[in-house]
This record gives structure tokens, sequence and C-alpha cells, in this order.
């Protein structure tokens, strides 16, 4: 349908919707903030699904951080381990056997896919450049020289990356003093250094205390009292880490600072702050990884003149026109700067302006943190940014463009300087040497001065009128509005500290608008999908290198496409499918020896498909088939054949893998899953009820594909003789639904990962239709608990919903909401200031799941029945949603008022028959395409 047809039928069902008057006024549409971003987590994300940017909106220095979505590390290579499938059986039959450690074992060292670089030869360079740094102990020395170093405050709970150090692995000495006191002389002492990332060697007096290696174990040294003198003592600690985060981190959970006591007495302790540090090698070899990580690109940077002593200051991010503002006042002049990355223009533009002429000084910067970059001129206008990837084979440049009205503009090899000007606009264009998985032939400078080329020219009015009108064509397609409460007006990180129901209903709505917002920022087609964190990422080693985790977490980003109606926006997941299924044909021939494709539980830029980290969780293998489901939803909720038709050879070939696959059970006779593993937990199994809910789908999916698109009769008939061998859902001795083939659920286990509730959400394996299953699984549920991390409780949202619990759903969008960093400053699962889900640290996916799961409170239709408001909640008993999306091509507009139905209005895109139920009323009647139909609360016309 149309946006303009689209809006004409929002506009009648707003003038007849016997509630429409209750949200007269538009709701705020927009974050906003009174100070600046004192963190990454507290600015605002501008994305176009390739460009991303991070506005932090200082006032003496405002700081961009930007991400180009195909800067990865690593390379295109074959991931797959070839011959490792001579293993398979052998690793099978240990786990028939019930030698799970030794099939672990076997799977560990012959069956996980390949590294970059090779081990082999990374452990003569990892040695012998241990030796190097090793051999260098002086500043262990007590009357070591150290005046000329750095310092940091420790501990650094997120490691020295963000302390001044991003990027950095090696070698780093820290030194500190503290005095002894005449009552500890004669007393062992304790050095208690919390966790340290990854190996330390810890000194006294110059003197070796102590050394380990090892994020998990907690350094806590005692310390001979002869090792001690009255008065001034020094310790120095040499810190190595070869990848990822690096330092000394201290104690998870808390912000106790490292600390030195009596043996016995840890009350009369000394704390141990301050630090000096000094980098002894940053050039460690190469680690070798299984996959690669998503890197950031660089920073901009704008240094003003004017003073700090500014007044009226907000900041705030516009999500119904993707603009970020920054407004403030300096000695009677106002300073708003305005910020967008256009769709249509491949930019990110920059507007800044005075309310007085000549009051806007300013010198523009460009940065990075990768090690090999250059800065350089290249014209009276223009500043380049060249780097490289030290870990990998791809090239960037950024161009940073000005104009400006009035004052003088000049740009030198390191900065653009801008003196007295009235206003500046500053474009911002990036491109890397990736062209897809397989060729890094680009050229980023040429893909650079064509996009420049392209805007340069075109006034700033023009250039925003254009990306806020494309972005409209996507965002108006939906709106969802609850009534406001009194903390609606705050700003929004106040709204996340003093959220209740009762005073500010409407952040839920806010939050789902935003999950919109965001996913529209970080997956346009012609893009890479939303990752690990969208597009937005600062560190050099992201957590889980800010991947696409396929055992839930890529997946659960596309949970809100379909039905919060951006359809248009999976296109890049199903292109990542298509080079997956490429990459994925020789994993399936090489570790299993079977035909299609498979996908373990995480991919990267370069469609790695093969086991990696270790066996107790990495060979998992229904990747591919889960990621399947979505390309039938897609096609369910838009009834597309033409997509259905491109997407049905690797929804089969998937299918024709699992055919191969699964084998019986020599206990039961079923056909199971073997080897794999129920994530995240339980190690190297046989028959995890997660894959036999996916695989089942799968087949019932592909069978149904095939029926659609008259093809393949044959090859579905083969699948319906499958599926009733496949080992069936369980019910165990605690009523709960089993995780395993062995009834051995623990009901204390309160683990994050649902797996084995898959087959309730996001799949439809397990329905009312069969009501003892689903109370098995709600006592599954009931067992795991309440709590979790970001995408846990989102997940839960779903879930809960689809057992028609509305107040238990919003109990989980409550916790969600819980502020990420908590009153004694530690992080915790919840949302960040800028609404960023907290795992911690910050994934997107608990933005989009519990988006997803508010929509399934309002709407479901995965049975082949509309149903209306099914999991609505006791604390939302008014609200509005327009345009959202129905299986069958249906979009429907719901009113509700004291938690009952008011109006439906459902618009067919496809002229199906529609089913509707509300409660214990059904109907059923025919439509025609682009047909519209208007329903009472009792369902009558």
């Amino acid at each position: 349908m149309h946006l303009k047809t689209w809006l004409c039928n929002s506009l009648l069902l707003s003038a007849f919707s016997p509630f429409s008057s209750a949200f007269a006024q538009r709701q705020p549409q927009s974050l906003w903030y009174q100070q600046p971003a004192a963190a990454w987590t507290d600015a605002l994300p501008l994305g176009n699904g390739r460009l991303g940017a991070m506005v932090f909106g200082g006032i003496n220095e405002e700081h961009l951080q930007l991400n180009e979505e195909t800067l990865w590390s690593g390379r295109p290579r074959n991931y797959a381990r070839p011959g490792a499938v001579q293993y398979l059986q052998p690793i099978r039959q240990l786990l028939a056997d019930g030698k799970q450690a030794e099939a672990e074992t076997m799977a560990e060292k012959y069956f996980m896919g390949t590294k970059d670089p090779d081990d082999s030869s990374y452990k003569i360079q990892k040695d012998t450049w241990f030796a190097a740094v090793r051999n260098q102990t002086e500043p262990a020395a007590a009357n070591f020289n150290d005046n000329n170093w750095t310092t940091m405050q420790l501990p650094t709970p997120e490691g020295w990356e963000r302390a001044g150090l991003m990027g950095m692995d090696g070698a780093l000495w820290f030194r500190t003093s503290f005095t002894v006191p005449s009552k500890w002389l004669g007393k062992n002492l304790v050095l208690d250094l919390g966790r340290i990332r990854d190996m330390d060697f810890t000194y006294v007096n110059g003197k070796l205390v102590g050394a380990d290696e090892g994020i998990s174990k907690k350094r806590k040294y005692t310390v001979p009292a002869s090792a001690f003198i009255e008065g001034k003592n020094t310790l120095a600690i040499q810190v190595i880490n070869f990848f990822d985060k690096g330092g000394l981190i201290g104690l998870k959970g808390t912000t106790r600072p490292l600390i030195v006591y009596p043996e016995g007495n840890e009350a009369d302790s000394v704390a141990l702050n301050s630090w000096k540090y000094s980098i002894q090698n940053d050039n460690p070899p190469t680690l070798p990884r299984y996959e690669a990580e998503y890197l950031p690109f660089g920073d901009v940077y704008f240094r003003f003149a004017q003073g700090n002593n500014s007044s009226n200051y907000k900041r705030s991010l516009d999500i119904d026109s993707a603009l970020s503002k920054i407004s403030y006042t300096v000695d009677g002049t106002t300073y708003t700067r305005e910020y967008f990355i256009s769709a249509p223009h491949q930019c990110l533009v920059m507007r800044l302006s005075a309310s007085k002429p000549g009051a806007l000084s300013l010198q523009a910067l460009l940065n990075t943190p990768h090690k090999k970059y250059v800065l350089k001129k290249v014209d009276d206008h223009t500043l380049a940014l060249s780097l490289e990837v030290s870990n990998g084979v791809l090239k960037a440049v950024g161009y940073l463009y000005a104009v400006a009205t009035g004052g003088k503009l000049t740009v030198s090899d390191t900065a653009i300087n801008l003196q007295q000007a009235s206003a500046a606009t500053f474009y911002l264009v990036a491109a890397t040497s990736f062209k897809n998985y397989k060729d890094v032939s680009g050229d980023p400078v040429a893909g650079c001065k064509l996009a420049l080329a392209r805007v340069k020219n075109i006034p700033y009015s023009t250039l925003k009128a254009a990306h806020v009108k494309e972005y409209r064509q996507l965002y108006n397609t939906f709106s969802f509005t609850v009534p406001t409460g009194k903390n609606a007006a705050l700003p929004t990180d106040q709204r996340i500290k003093q959220f209740s129901m009762q005073n500010d209903a409407s952040l839920v709505s806010l939050f789902l608008m935003y999950s919109r917002y965001l996913l529209i920022s970080s997956s346009r087609p012609g893009t890479q999908p939303a990752n690990l964190q969208g597009i937005w990422n600062d560190l050099m080693t992201p957590p889980w290198g800010s991947k696409y985790t396929t055992n839930i977490n890529l997946q659960m980003n596309y949970w809100p496409a379909e039905v919060l109606n951006l359809s248009t926006c999976t296109q890049p997941l199903f292109q990542l499918m298509k080079e997956a299924a490429e990459a994925g044909s020789q994993t399936a021939k090489e570790h299993y020896g079977a035909p299609g494709w498979v996908l373990h539980h995480n991919t990267d830029l370069w469609r790695g498909t093969a086991p990696i980290n270790a066996a107790n969780h990495g060979i998992w293998v229904t990747g591919a088939a889960w990621l399947c489901l979505h390309s039938w939803e897609h096609f369910l909720f838009t009834q597309d054949t033409a997509f259905l038709r491109q997407q049905y050879p690797v929804m089969k070939s998937a299918a024709e893998f699992f055919e191969k696959f699964l084998v019986k059970d020599p206990k039961t006779g079923w056909l199971i899953s073997t080897p794999s593993n129920s994530p995240e937990q339980g190690g190297l199994v046989a028959g995890p009820t997660m894959d036999h809910q996916i695989i089942r789908e799968l087949f019932k999916n592909c069978i149904a594909a095939a029926a659609v698109l008259k093809t393949d009769a044959a090859f579905a008939e083969t699948l319906k003789d499958i599926i009733p061998q496949i080992a069936p859902n369980k019910i165990g001795k605690h009523n709960q639904l089993q995780e395993w083939m062995e009834d051995v659920d623990d009901v204390r286990n309160q683990h994050r990962h649902i797996s084995h509730l898959w087959g309730v959400y996001p799949g439809t394996d397990i329905t009312w239709q069969d009501s003892a299953m689903m109370k098995a699984a709600r006592q599954s549920l009931l067992y795991r608990g309440d709590g979790g991390t970001g995408w846990s409780l989102a997940w839960k949202v779903n879930v809960w919903a689809r057992f028609k619990d509305g107040d238990h759903a919003l109990t989980m969008i409550k916790n969600l909401f819980t502020p990420a960093i908590s009153e004694l400053g530690y992080e915790r699962g919840g949302v960040y200031n800028n609404l960023f889900d907290a795992h911690p640290p910050f994934q997107i996916d608990g933005n989009f799941g519990g988006s997803s799961g508010i929509a399934e409170m309002l709407i479901q239709s995965h049975t082949g029945v509309i149903e209306l408001l099914p999991a609505l909640p006791t604390e939302l008993p008014d609200g509005e949603v327009k345009g959202i999306r129905a299986r069958g091509g249906f979009e429907v507009d719901i009113t509700w008022k004291q938690g009952k139905l008011q109006q439906v209005k459902v618009l067919s895109t496809t002229g199906n028959s529609c089913r509707l139920k509300y409660g214990t009323q059904e109907i059923q009647f025919a439509t025609k395409k682009n047909g519209s139909y208007t329903f009472n609360g009792s369902l009558k016309k």
C-alpha cells in the first residue's frame, strides 16, 4: 500500500474513532536531555543503514563517533576444517556412550573451524614476543623513575580501552605506592587486585610476589611481611594481554577500589586508586581468530572558541525525522547544531550556527583508533582520513568537507579551521575497499570523491528535506499511542530512572517507536544486516566481535520488522542468508558429509559458517534453519510469491542438510540432532529440544512453500515422512518442558537462554492447540524466573505474550526498563540513558526483541487467526495502534479503551480470506485486494 493511501486511511479512522480524541495531540517522538553525553551509551545514534554516528553534544568540544558497516577485521577465506567429517561418527558415538567430556575433547581438537592466522605459527611468535617483554623488568624496581609516565585511575571495569588506550594489546607496566604504618609491620599483607585481563606479574619493592592468568581469576595475593618496609612501598604490575580488553578491571558488579590490608583485617585497608602506567610493547603477534570483528571507523571533533558558561542546554534525537539537535546559550549567543545521516545522499550532514553574526569559531578534526592512518588536506574545503585495518585486509577513507556563511575557512593536513562565521555545514562521506564477502578490490578514494560530488553543491535545506521525506516513507507506516502520564515531559534519562506505568506509560510506546528508528537506521536494502550492536560500535575489540550471533541475537534483530511494518528493512538479512548458504555448503560437506548448507552460532562479514570458540557451545547446527523461518515469515506477512521463489532454494538447501544429518537415537528410536548444543548451556549433547523444534518448523515451512510455488512435490513428501520420526517435545518430572532428551532439567536453573521455549516463540511448534505442552513450557519459564540480561528479558516478553499473560509480559518490560547503571555505578541488564539495551554491555537485540514482544501483546497471527489484544496488560487499558501487520497480507488499526476493544480496521493487501478473533468472538470474511473493513468492539461492522 502506498504511503499516501495509508495516511488517508489513518486519517479517516482517526476522524471516526470513538477513542481518537484521547490522542488528539501527537505524542513527543524524541529522546532529549539537559546535558551532554558523559559516556558512549549516553550519546544519540544516527544511521542510514551503511553509515552510523553517535552524537555526544559537548559544549566546548563536540564529538561524533563514526562507523561504516563494512569496516571489519579479517579477510575472505575458507572457514571450514578439511576432513573434519571423519570425526563426526566417533563424536556421535562418544555422546551415545555418555562420554561427553571425551566427545568435547575430540571435537575441540579435530572438529572446530579454522583460525586466521594459523595456530602453529602463532605459538612460535607468541613465545618469542612473550620472552622479550618478560626480560624487561626494570620498571619493577622500587627506585625506578616513572616521573614521565601517564596517570590512570584504577580499576577500569570496562578495560583500559575506555581509559584512553583504545585498541591497545600488548604489555603495560603500572606503578603506585602506599604507606605501611608501623602497626602493620611484621604482618603479612593482602593485595586485593580484583580481576586482571589477562596476565599479571606483580612486584612489591622490586620482588615478584604474585602472577596469574585469566579474567575469571580474582588476584588476591598474600605477601609475606618481610617484603615490606615501614613508610613508602612500591607496587608494580606488568599486565599482558594478547587480544580484547586489557587492564586491571576490579571486581565484577562493584566499583570497589583495589586495596591492600593486613591479613585477616580487611576493614583496615588502603585504597590503591591512582597509578602511573607506561606502554612497554603494543605490538604482540596477531591472535588467531575464528571470525572477524566489526570495527569503528573514526571520530569527528569540533572544538569551539566560545566559553563554557552555557545555559538553556538541550540535546535531542527526533525519531520521527531522524534528526539530532543541540542548542545552548553562551554570553547571549544561542548556538545550534543539527545532524542527520542521509540515505538518499549517503553522507553525514552537520549544520552548526550562531544567533549572532561572526560568533561561530571552531576547529574540526578527524581521528581514528586505528594505528595505520594518514590525515591530509585534499583541497581548500576538504580534509581526508585514510586508514588500514591492522589485523585484516580492508582499507577505508573518509572525507570531511566544509562550507561556511561568513568568516574565514582554512584547511591544513590536520584540521579545518573556521573563524568568525555565522554558520557552517560539514559533510562526512566514507567508503572501504569491501565489495562483497569474496572481493576487497574496491577503491575507497573513488567512492568518497563520487559521494562528495553528489552532495557538496546541494543546499543544506534541500539535503535535509530529501532526508526527512525518504525516512518518513518508512517511519510513518506505523504508530503506537497510549495516554501520556505526568513524567512524559521529563528528560529521557529521568523518565527511565522514574519509570512507572501509572506516571509514564508512553515510555513503552516511545521504546517501541525508537526500535523502529534503530532498525531503519541500521538495516536498509543494499546494506549489511544489523549486527550485534546494529551499526554502532566504538571499540576495536567490541563485545563478541559485534558480529552476527545466530543462536538468537541476529534473528531477534528482525523479530519486529514484519509486524511493525518494516518489511523493507529485512532485505539485508536475506542477502546474508544467500551468501552464508554458499559458504555454508562447504562447511556442510567438510564437517558433516552432507548436502545443503549449515550455519553454526556465529557469522561475520566474510560469512564464516563453521564451529567456533569451543566445542561445548560452538557446535550448534541449526543457525541456518532458524534464519529460514524469517524467509517464510516474510512471505506470510507480505504474500510476496516472487520473493518466496527467490528464497525457497535457500530454505530447501537447509532442509536437505538435515535430511542427511538427522540420525536414529539407539535408545529411543527417534531421529535426533547430534552432535549439537542447547544454547548457552549443557555442553555438547545429542538431541537438544531446541534443534528438533527448529528442524520441524523448517520442514513444515518448506512443505508449505513448495505447495505455494507448485514445485518439489516429491521432496515435500520426503519431509512429511521425516517429521513424525523426529524426537518430540516431552514433559518432564517437574511438569516442565524438557530441554534435552533426558529428564535432567534443574528447576533452580535460571539461565538467561530459554532455548527449549523456541517452539513457543519465535516458532509455532508449541501453541495453545496443545494446551498441555503449552502449560509445560509456561512452567519451564516460571522456573527460569524473571531476571536476565537485556535480550533475555526481551525474549521472555514475547513468550509471556504467547502464553497470553499480558501482565507478566509487562513485568518483563518493566525489568527491561531498569537503568543499566546502578546507583553504585556498576552495569546490569536493562537500558542505558539513550535507551540502548544493556546485556550488559550494549547489545541492540534487546531493543528489537522488546518491541516485538509489545507487538505480540497487541496482535498475534501465527495460528492462522488474527487475535486482537491477546495479551493486553491491565496497566495499559487505553491505546491505539495503526499500521500493525498480520500474517496473510493484512494491515490492522486497533483502538481500545478501559481494557476493551473499541474498533478495528483491517486493510487487505492481497485479497485473502480473513479470520478475526477477540476474546471468545471470532469472525471470518472474504476480502478484496486493497479492501478496507471496519468493525466495532463486538466484531460487528
